[in-house]
């Protein structure tokens, strides 16, 4: 049998998180929802999202762009077997990550590697910096 005692000695912790709640108007269980977690950067040329998906296989993500929006979509199946605590997220998910820039739709790209889920949103070209050389007179 495992006996967590985590939480007995983090109760100073816990206490303050409980009185940060209070003033939070976004419920505790709407924060802990967002996954997978993603990392979005971009450049002069492209937008790149990274998702972290492990123990998801690529047959069980869907990804689409809608409107400027896009979508991510998926399951992660849970992993069989016999466990005292479980802590990796199981079920259906589903992210939506608005682009604020005109996308080229038709280069986008996207692979899965180890878990890691890369997509590239290329920049519609007039989005793209453009440099204007002063020529002389």
């Amino acid at each position: 049998m495992v006996i967590n005692y985590g939480s007995f000695y983090d109760f100073p912790h816990l206490f303050d998180k409980l009185m940060n709640d209070l003033h939070d108007p976004q419920p505790t269980s709407l924060r802990g929802a967002t996954f997978p977690p993603l990392y979005i950067s971009e450049d002069d040329v492209n937008v790149y999202v990274r998702a972290l998906l492990p123990g998801a296989a690529m047959e069980d993500v869907e990804l689409a762009i809608e409107d400027n929006t896009l979508v991510l979509r998926g399951e992660l199946k849970p992993v069989q077997g016999k466990y005292h605590q479980q802590e990796r997220p199981t079920g259906s998910f589903q992210r939506l990550v608005k682009v604020n820039v005109p996308i080229h739709k038709d280069g986008i790209t996207a692979t899965m590697k180890s878990g890691m889920l890369f997509v590239q949103l290329p920049k519609s070209t007039a989005m793209q910096p453009h440099t204007i050389h002063i020529q002389p007179r």
